[in-house]
């Protein structure tokens, strides 16, 4: 079992014709549980953050325009992964059992990206790697 697990949000998207990603949080979780929460969490904070209320007062008039029917809805994406149970046990398993587990929505011009992996795997892989690198 994999004890602790390094979690990861970034929001990409294009400058100048270049991909850049821009870190939009980073937890240390010391228990799968709380791994889970913090993505959950962050992809309703992504969420909520992207669909706001239009009739919020921080909004001047017209601010906020939808969008068209071809774009992918972020997030009811985000909304509708934190709300799977299914999808909540199928992410526990892949980084219980050591492996890099990524969930991605993207619009037409933001990809946003959450990442959790073993710390513990992540120390098996340099120390492998390490074994195996010859010294000049």
């Amino acid at each position: 079992m994999h004890d602790e697990f390094l979690c990861h949000v970034t929001g990409y998207g294009t400058c100048g014709g270049r991909r850049i990603g821009v870190p939009l949080g980073t937890y240390r979780a010391p228990t799968l549980a709380l791994a889970l929460w913090w993505l959950r969490d962050r992809a309703s904070w992504i969420a909520d953050r992207l669909d706001p209320l239009p009739e919020a007062p921080h909004f001047p008039a017209g601010a906020l325009v939808p969008v068209a029917d071809t774009v992918l809805d972020v997030p009811a994406v985000l909304r509708v992964w934190c709300a799977d149970i299914a999808q909540q046990g199928l992410v526990a398993d892949e980084l219980a059992a050591g492996r890099l587990v990524r969930i991605a929505a993207c619009d037409d011009t933001t990809e946003y990206e959450l990442l959790a992996e073993s710390v513990d795997a992540l120390r098996m892989q340099r120390m492998a790697s390490a074994l195996f690198t010859p010294v000049a």
